[in-house]
């Protein structure tokens, strides 16, 4: 694969050479293996198959009182990835395995070293505010953290990453290099980002970006009352893809291969989040909402996504401390693939997994009702399990996968034909995790998902897919 080398962070680099002897430099670090088991729906040679993914994360840091910087590398290595997980359309890569070795020259084992964040940030320029230049994550919805637990957890799980994000599940992730600059007084958060995304994600060399332009702009506040803690954000979002690419989406395969024209599209929405403390247990709500507006390629693009969430934690039961949440979600897709219009709602950048935990899916396109069980027996284990009933938003669009651009040459989506159909699955999933000790984490994972009509028409044999995984992780 062509490399690029990383200039951009060239001022964080001059920094740690100018860094006094005497100054205090901090080494953190993290190594998190996982071995995945996937079990795809087509039931033929290719299935079921397993591989390791791992990732070394080092990185070295200072904090000064007006500036700070940070350099960390970062080492993904992929390990007996499936030679046959890969199938001619409509059935496609039989699950991440599949994604990670196409993406990879096709190589069962693949490994790189390379910067996964290289900036330096100035604090206090106008006053509460900081500016970040270089390689950072960012991720949407994470400008700030609320102080009321049941808050931060809603944002952390239900909110950030929708639309940008690392895509940390993934073995390499996504990084951004670019501005990030953060203000704070009153109450209020201001956030703005110019950057482009780099390449990574599923395939292991992270060095280079994209010719892709991504603007951001946030607005956060709180309100609080003495049972009642919640918090509001508006944002605006600006996404240009320049390269000449065939795009995915419901069209002939004819009209896509002669559309090279640019993507252009404007997001704006917002969220709300709010806690209400009561005798039963408190009670949660979450909103989100976004529209879109511009150009996909020759076509013009509309599209709008919206979620609806409530949750309770009952005070009855203070010895596995229970979260019971449910929602529905709803994006657009296109009702026809030979006019003018794109309709599908385009998820940009996200980090799709945190909301489809069996990731054969993404919000694009897509209608999820879900309801989820949550127990904490103690402060060092969780335990989740979902459930969730999954149709096609527009049986005449299509069934998306993936979580953005990655590579020059690819998309970043794939996409299986409907035939028609809407009923596409119904998933069931559990997962612990495990805080062993302070800087150790186990995780375990098991997730089944019955196909609908959507998946039978592609996959005759079997409708049914299975995804397991056991993951450590160690932090220093």
């Amino acid at each position: 694969m062509p490399r690029r080398k990383l200039g951009i962070s060239l001022p964080a680099v001059l920094l740690l050479l100018a860094t006094p002897a005497s100054a205090q430099i901090n080494f953190q670090g993290s190594i998190r293996s996982r071995v995945e088991v996937w079990d795809w729906f087509a039931a033929d040679e290719g299935n079921p198959y397993a591989f390791s993914g791992n990732l070394i994360r080092l990185g070295i840091s200072e904090q000064r009182k007006t500036w700070d910087w940070q350099i960390e590398l970062a080492a993904p290595i992929l390990l007996g990835l499936p030679e046959d997980a890969i199938r001619p359309a409509p059935q496609l890569q039989l699950g991440f395995g599949g994604i990670y070795y196409g993406a990879n020259d096709r190589e069962r084992n693949a490994a790189m070293l390379f910067p996964k964040q290289a900036f330096v940030r100035f604090k206090g320029l106008l006053g509460n505010d900081s500016l970040r230049l270089g390689r950072f994550e960012f991720m949407d919805g994470t400008e700030t953290t609320p102080a009321n637990a049941t808050l931060a957890a809603l944002k952390r799980d239900r909110i950030a990453h929708r639309l940008l994000g690392n895509f940390g599940f993934t073995h390499v992730g996504r990084s951004f290099d670019g501005a990030q600059y953060a203000w704070n007084g009153g109450g209020l958060n201001v956030t703005l980002v110019g950057a482009v995304p780099t390449r990574g994600v599923f395939q292991v060399d992270g060095w280079g970006n994209l010719p892709i332009a991504v603007g951001y702009g946030a607005l956060t506040g709180v309100t609080k009352g003495s049972a009642y803690d919640g918090e509001w954000r508006l944002f605006g979002m600006y996404y240009d893809d320049t390269r000449d690419i065939v795009k995915v989406d419901n069209r002939p395969a004819a009209l896509r291969a002669s559309d090279f024209g640019n993507v252009r599209i404007g997001t704006f929405g917002g969220h709300y989040i709010g806690e209400m403390r009561q005798d039963a247990g408190a009670l949660d709500v979450l909103l989100w909402g976004a529209t879109q507006a511009g150009t996909w390629g020759s076509l013009d693009h509309r599209g709008w996504a919206f979620a609806a969430e409530l949750g309770w934690q009952p005070e009855g039961a203070p010895a596995i401390h229970p979260w019971i949440r449910a929602g529905y979600s709803h994006s657009s897709g296109d009702d026809d693939p030979l006019d003018d219009n794109h309709g599908t709602f385009f998820q940009v950048l996200p980090t799709a997994r945190i909301y489809a935990r069996f990731p054969f899916y993404n919000l694009m396109n897509n209608r999820d009702a879900f309801a989820s069980l949550i127990l904490r027996p103690s402060k060092t284990v969780v335990v989740r399990t979902d459930l969730h009933g999954l149709w096609l938003a527009n049986r005449n669009d299509s069934w998306y996968q993936g979580g953005g651009a990655f590579q020059p040459w690819s998309f970043g989506y794939i996409a299986r034909p409907s035939s028609g159909a809407n009923r596409f699955a119904t998933l069931w999933d559990i997962s612990a995790d495990w805080n062993v000790v302070p800087q150790a984490t186990l995780t375990g994972y098991f997730a089944h998902a019955w196909g609908g009509g959507v998946v039978k028409a592609i996959y005759p044999t079997s409708q049914s897919a299975n995804l397991g995984y056991v993951e450590v992780t160690y932090r220093f």
